[in-house]
């Protein structure tokens, strides 16, 4: 199969911008050259069928000796393992990161001679499929750098962000993240605040997607009982193969069915295996039983891939973008028809989007 009969393929979650962003304090990565670093570059991509993706902006906890201290520290239990809970950001600081990041995306674009275009709507991502064009989606992975009276978000969307996470796995002002944890139930701590049930509401206003990974179980189902939207975790597995906090309970994924929503298969080790190693030789056949699982409990339509290129650990069977035919070929291998594999790859993304979107 040559690198044009590749399926396309759109990810729900990858932190290249964080990358590119913290890479700059050494010299700079190019996006545009192809490179053993990290997951994602414009060549790898292409190669791999990688036709568009969610661009995570996070803002990392500023680089002190203090936060040193804080930074996942991995405290190993008599079965599994707790890191303690991150800290909260300074807001300020978050949305002079948020606004750094957006800037790069942006001149990214610029810069990519018409081979990266910010999708802003379906018609946008459609034309991006078609014409070979890598598909950036502006979203925000904790939602720091949002004020609580909501004036960042317009201008955030107007700019083009287009999906929030209302957190990362620490608290902010609309809710709290999950502490990662396994063996434990995503139910780590209350639910969203006043200004986290306003966020929501302004978020299905302007068509913005919502994605409920990273939050905890009590804010999970309050996004449930008040959004209008297909609920979506860009980048989460099944708790019932993993029991780690960031993973989905069978209520919850029965809840993304009720909503016509979707989970986005997260390539994390860690999140995949039954012993939550950390273990790169871990095999492909382990994704495709948590894709079984999405499968069976949200039907064909609910399921996609998420990835967290750039963001974690993931199995050496892929290594980067252009391993993702390799994961293709083992659902094709398992049974997954041409029709199955479209859905996963990228129209079960276009479905959603055109339901969220405005």
């Amino acid at each position: 199969m040559t690198t044009h009969d590749r399926l396309p393929i759109i990810v729900g979650h990858q932190d290249t911008l964080l990358r590119l962003y913290l890479s700059e304090q050494d010299g700079g990565r190019s996006f545009f050259t192809r490179s053993e670093q990290g997951h994602i570059d414009l060549p790898r991509a292409q190669e791999g069928g990688l036709a568009g993706s969610f661009f995570a902006i996070f803002a990392p906890e500023p680089c002190n000796d203090d936060a040193k201290d804080r930074q996942m520290v991995v405290i190993e239990t008599g079965n599994g393992y707790e890191i303690p809970y991150a800290a909260a950001v300074d807001p300020d600081y978050a949305r002079r990161v948020t606004i750094a990041m957006m800037a790069r995306l942006f001149r990214l674009e610029a810069e990519s001679d018409g081979q990266v275009r910010v999708a802003r709507t379906v018609e946008d991502l459609e034309y991006c499929l078609t014409h070979s064009i890598h598909a950036a989606i502006l979203h925000i992975e904790g939602a720091e750098s949002i004020d609580d009276n909501l004036d960042t978000l317009e201008v955030f969307y107007r700019a083009g962000l287009r999906s929030v996470g209302l957190v990362w796995s620490r608290p902010n002002i609309f809710a709290q993240g999950v502490q990662f944890k396994f063996p434990h139930s995503p139910d780590t701590g209350p639910g969203l605040t006043g200004a986290g049930r306003e966020l929501v509401r302004a978020c299905n206003r302007l068509g913005i997607m919502l994605d409920l990974s990273h939050l905890n179980e009590r804010g999970f189902f309050d996004v449930a009982a008040l959004s209008d939207a297909p609920l979506v975790a860009t980048h989460s597995n099944v708790h019932a193969i993993c029991p780690s906090t960031r993973n989905l309970t069978d209520r919850q994924l029965d809840a993304i069915k009720a909503s016509e929503g979707l989970v986005g298969l997260n390539f994390a080790v860690y999140d995949l295996r039954e012993d939550a190693q950390k273990d790169p030789t871990t095999p492909l056949d382990i994704l495709v039983r948590h894709i079984d699982y999405l499968v069976e409990r949200l039907g064909i339509d609910g399921v996609a891939l998420g990835s967290d290129f750039d963001g974690t650990t993931i199995p050496a069977a892929i290594g980067d973008a252009a391993g993702l035919p390799n994961l293709v070929e083992a659902l094709r291998t398992h049974g997954y028809d041409d029709a199955a594999l479209r859905k996963i790859a990228y129209e079960n993304w276009l479905r959603i989007l055109r339901r969220t979107w405005k």
